[in-house]
């Protein structure tokens, strides 16, 4: 499970890096839920085990309006306060202290500037936050923590705003068309025929498409060449000095008898002669 958990977070945190520009170090804000669940499971120290899920260095934030919180619960939460001072604060713009959900939504603001990850144990907020693109957020279970995979809302965004980037803008749109127009105003002899339709829908799209055809026309009539033309190189044989000479087909089959009584020869010098040491000199003498 703990690979399958890694694999996870690590297809998350891409999601969030690549349409969303976050970077390294990341930043967490942590409401009052979240502190208390790291102590009461004992999971010290926060930021080691927050940067293990996220697998980098991060900073933990906080809020004065959560911190006001926690010191009006009493002293059961006096340790989650002395925890909390720990943090450093994240400025918020209010004069009387408001409620913590209400004041991280209004730090995260409407497209999450400042890239800040959410840590909170409150699902209504964590529900409010899915609905604001680009925000992460990170629960705990017991003693594991959890990066929530992005929300439908989340997804439904970045493709909306990939299909935008697809296609042209009116201030695009425009230029494209003048720059049309003086194309055709310059490049051309005649310019009688040059109707050029107004409309933004249908019209311009028209006019911007024959502007580039006459164009093309235009610079090949003057003999210009819109591509240099270089010459299709062929598919040459092999370097002769790089390759070995061929065997005559008689050689292989018919070896030379040459070489047969060599090896002959060489066979009869290598056969052992006979010692006599176990002779007597009367046998070698007759």
């Amino acid at each position: 499970m703990k690979v399958k958990k890694q694999k996870r977070h690590r297809k998350i945190l891409t999601f969030y890096t690549a349409c969303f520009g976050f970077r390294k170090p990341f930043k967490i804000i942590c409401d009052g839920t979240f502190i208390h669940h790291l102590l009461v499971n004992r999971i010290t120290p926060a930021d080691k085990a927050l940067g293990n899920i996220l697998n980098s260095t991060v900073k933990l934030y906080t809020t004065r309006c959560i911190l006001a919180e926690l010191k009006r619960l009493g002293k059961s939460y006096s340790e989650d306060l002395e925890a909390a001072h720990k943090l450093i604060i994240a400025r918020c713009e209010h004069d009387k202290c408001v409620r913590a959900d209400i004041c991280v939504t209004e730090v995260v603001g409407e497209n999450n500037s400042e890239h800040f990850f959410v840590a909170s144990q409150d699902t209504g907020l964590r529900k409010k936050l899915e609905e604001i693109p680009g925000v992460p957020l990170i629960f705990g279970l017991r003693n594991a923590l959890f990066l929530e995979s992005p929300s439908a809302f989340q997804r439904e965004y970045v493709k909306t705003s990939e299909e935008g980037r697809l296609h042209m803008t009116e201030k695009e749109f425009q230029i494209f068309r003048d720059r049309a127009k003086n194309i055709l105003a310059g490049g051309e002899a005649d310019t009688s025929n040059t109707e050029i339709i107004e409309n933004k829908d249908s019209g311009d799209q028209i006019a911007s498409s024959q502007a580039i055809k006459r164009r093309i026309t235009s610079r090949n009539q003057m003999g210009i060449k819109d591509k240099p033309q270089f010459k299709r190189k062929r598919a040459k044989g092999p370097n002769p000095l790089s390759c070995k000479p061929k065997k005559s087909r008689e050689n292989q089959n018919n070896p030379s008898k040459e070489s047969k009584g060599d090896n002959d020869t060489v066979k009869r010098n290598r056969k052992r002669k006979r010692s006599r040491k176990g002779q007597t000199p009367a046998e070698t003498g007759s």
